[in-house]
């Protein structure tokens, strides 16, 4: 029977990243993160619940986590759980965390220096939000569906040589049918 052992989480980091170097030159970060959830209970209240868990990056990411991270900040991880296991004064302890193999770092909520900003040297997700708040960071498809859309042009056939340049008519992207 096959496994299948994949997690995807956002949270805030609750304390800055420790990183160490290893005998073999390896490099490891070490973050906490914060995960919250709120929701209403049965009596109607609205309760939080945080989760916290300890999440372990290698390599470059792990440098890389270390030098633009820090205490508060808001990341998305995506990883495996593992189940860490080790024994103090005769009792075995067990713990679950994260081996981190994609991180990326979200934007600064409000932040419009580029101190804060983040870019697609330190975003391993291959996202580049730049500098927008979160509340400004809209998948650009979403802007493109309500922009009214140019009637498209017919070409039939063209002769390259008479022509020289060609003016391709500006379109909206194609509209698919997701909800967001």
């Amino acid at each position: 029977m096959s496994s299948f052992n994949r997690v995807i989480v956002m949270g805030n980091l609750t304390r800055d990243p420790e990183l160490k170097q290893l005998d073999s030159g390896q490099s490891v970060c070490r973050l906490g993160l914060a995960i919250n959830r709120q929701y209403k209970n049965n009596q109607g209240a609205m309760v939080q619940e945080v989760c916290y868990v300890d999440v372990d990056l290698w390599g470059a990411q792990a440098e890389s986590s270390n030098k633009y991270l820090q205490k508060g900040r808001l990341v998305l991880v995506e990883g495996r759980l593992k189940l860490d296991t080790w024994e103090t004064d005769g009792q075995k302890r067990s713990k679950h965390s994260i081996a981190g193999e994609k991180i990326t770092f979200m934007p600064v909520a409000g932040s419009q220096n580029s101190e804060n900003s983040v870019d697609k040297e330190n975003s391993f997700g291959g996202n580049d939000f730049g500098t927008a708040s979160l509340d400004q960071a809209k998948p650009a498809r979403v802007a493109a569906k309500s922009a009214p859309r140019a009637p498209r042009a017919k070409v039939t056939s063209i002769d390259i040589d008479a022509i020289g340049e060609i003016e391709l008519p500006e379109e909206a992207p194609f509209e698919d049918d997701l909800p967001f």
